[in-house]
């Protein structure tokens, strides 16, 4: 199993998502170390593009004040190789960054992220019926590869999605895009109730911000959740940040952990 999927082996894991340069490089590493200090088993880490069509508001803003202060891909990559904890970084961004990167459309980037240490990537606009390119190069360099499974992926589609996906599958709590919400979606129970039979980790994303809807994901069967506009919207405000990160993900992990001792077992098939 890969370092990412050990995060998940023993209990229910949390993925908190942030973006790298916002407000500075700087700032970012004392964000990370608040995040694993939280108890974060994985750290999502974006890579800020220029139209980030999966998501919100929120995530937007941070993204543009991380370009506004110089972010590129080759200060992304040496940010992450500065990083100095023991969390498994996951690299979420676009797909024209990771062809437009060096001599070699793909393989390059992919190499690149693989020696600064990123363990996997999330690219939310890549079909999956043209992943073969990054699944290969991902395979090449020791890299996972996580899909995001929509509540509108079904069928034949979802079993291609699943061929493909390693590390964890990132379950799309909700139609639309990022974003804080009240709620837990009933799309997100129905989601898990697709998934339960494919053997990796099911980590849910987009509107997880509180303990409680943490704790409602892994008892209804998740493996982990993914939290970002909360992360992002304590960064922006600009207040004791890393204490408030700490605590925040530390919050999310207690409700995760909480859901899984609530957990009904699944009867065994015959």
């Amino acid at each position: 199993m890969s370092e990412i999927g050990d995060a998940f082996r023993e209990g229910p894991g949390l993925v908190p998502y942030i973006t790298a340069g916002d407000p500075d490089a700087a700032a970012t590493k004392e964000q990370v170390r608040a995040l694993a200090r939280g108890g974060a088993d994985v750290i999502e880490l974006g890579l800020p593009f220029s139209e980030p069509i999966a998501d919100g508001p929120t995530i937007q803003n941070a993204i543009q004040r991380s370009l506004d202060a110089g972010m590129t891909p080759r200060s992304y990559l040496d940010l992450v190789a500065d990083l100095d904890v023991d969390v498994p970084i996951v690299c979420m961004t676009y797909y024209n960054l990771i062809y437009q990167f060096g001599d070699e459309p793909v393989r390059a980037f992919v190499e690149a992220a693989a020696a600064a240490g990123i363990a996997g990537l999330i690219v939310p606009d890549l079909p999956v019926e043209e992943s073969g390119v990054l699944r290969a190069a991902c395979d090449e360099f020791g890299l996972d590869l996580i899909f995001i499974v929509a509540p509108t992926t079904r069928g034949d589609r979802l079993d291609r999605v699943m061929e493909q996906v390693s590390g964890f599958v990132y379950v799309q709590a909700r139609l639309g895009t990022t974003g804080a919400q009240a709620d837990v979606s009933s799309q997100t129970h129905d989601s898990l109730g697709r998934l339960a039979d494919y053997d990796v980790p099911k980590a849910v994303g987009f509107g997880v911000s509180e303990r409680h809807h943490a704790r409602e994901i892994v008892a209804a069967g998740a493996d982990g959740v993914v939290a970002g506009s909360v992360f992002v919207d304590l960064i922006a405000a600009g207040d004791e940040v890393a204490t408030k990160l700490e605590q925040k993900a530390a919050e999310l992990a207690e409700g995760a952990r909480t859901g899984y001792s609530q957990r009904v077992p699944r009867p065994e098939r015959t």
